[in-house]
């Protein structure tokens, strides 16, 4: 047996990115990985070629299989499901790279996608890898690993409109008004923040209260903060927040009145907001570190 650990820690980080977008679970993405480790470790490793290619394709193929149960298990899901939000403190630096750059809209088209689709897509679009690889990693013949990235790409074209990048600067300012404006009883700040068409998902899971399907317009919305934030002032509580980044996406992770953990991402298109996501699922957000104070 020749391990060679330092070889796999080179792959690691593009490993973790291939296995999260599959997967949308950061907990799952990392055991993937270490599954992948251990596989590694055992390997005769002499013999390997493209140790990226070779680890992907386990990782890949470990992913496919966890992705049947856990289709299962979301026929059964309470409430809109979201990706576990990645978390990025904006402590006044900029954005380190893509790391984080997985959009939530692109998460969601992804979960449409059936699971080869997903692998062909991520695979060759997102990972840059050839067709004969990838034909070798889903065990399908190249022209059919072709059609399926094809057809995941339209389906992905579609659903996840272009955005603009912020800085981390904006993302902060952006995070700070939107928070503020969200927890006031008066509209008139949140309205001009939002776009007409806006569009809010939250993702409880079933284990605390969040709404159960999306809300739509404006106005709706609108009414929805401003009837939370009047509740808060009755009661005489506060919600504390801290800026981030959440898959790369302005936003905040913040305890709300309730006691109850959550991140906010915004979806920011032409100065306005134009899709918010809400994770308040505890079971997702083991991984984030709640606001000082």
């Amino acid at each position: 047996m020749n391990v060679a650990p330092d070889l796999f820690e080179t792959h690691r980080r593009f490993l973790t990115r291939l296995a999260y977008r599959m997967l949308g679970s950061v907990g799952d993405a990392e055991d993937i990985v270490q599954d992948a480790w251990l596989r590694w470790r055992e390997a005769e490793q002499g013999g390997i070629g493209n140790p990226r290619a070779y680890l992907a394709r386990i990782v890949t193929r470990l992913c496919l299989d966890q992705m049947k149960s856990a289709r299962s298990r979301r026929e059964f899901y309470v409430g809109g499901w979201l990706p576990e939000p990645l978390v990025e403190s904006l402590g006044g630096a900029e954005p380190v790279d893509d790391e984080l750059d997985a959009p939530i809209a692109l998460m969601l088209a992804l979960e449409r996608l059936s699971p080869l689709e997903r692998a062909a897509f991520l695979l060759h679009d997102v990972f840059e890898m050839d067709f004969a690889e990838i034909a070798r990693t889903i065990e399908r013949s190249e022209s059919a690993c072709r059609q399926l990235a094809k057809r995941a790409r339209e389906h992905v074209r579609l659903d996840t409109p272009p955005r603009n990048k912020v800085s981390a600067e904006e993302a902060a300012r952006f995070a700070k008004a939107f928070f503020e404006a969200a927890h006031r009883s008066d509209p008139t700040a949140l309205q001009k923040l939002l776009a007409q068409d806006v569009v809010l998902h939250a993702d409880g899971g079933g284990k605390v209260i969040s709404v159960l399907n999306p809300i739509f317009g404006i106005d709706k919305i609108t009414r929805f903060y401003t009837s939370l934030a009047h509740k808060a002032e009755l009661l005489g509580k506060a919600a504390s927040y801290e800026p981030a980044l959440v898959n790369g996406l302005p936003g905040y992770v913040s305890r709300d009145p309730d006691g109850h953990l959550q991140t906010v991402a915004l979806d920011i298109r032409d100065g306005l907001i134009q899709a918010i996501y809400v994770t308040r699922n505890p079971d997702k957000l083991r991984h984030v570190a709640a606001p000082a104070g």
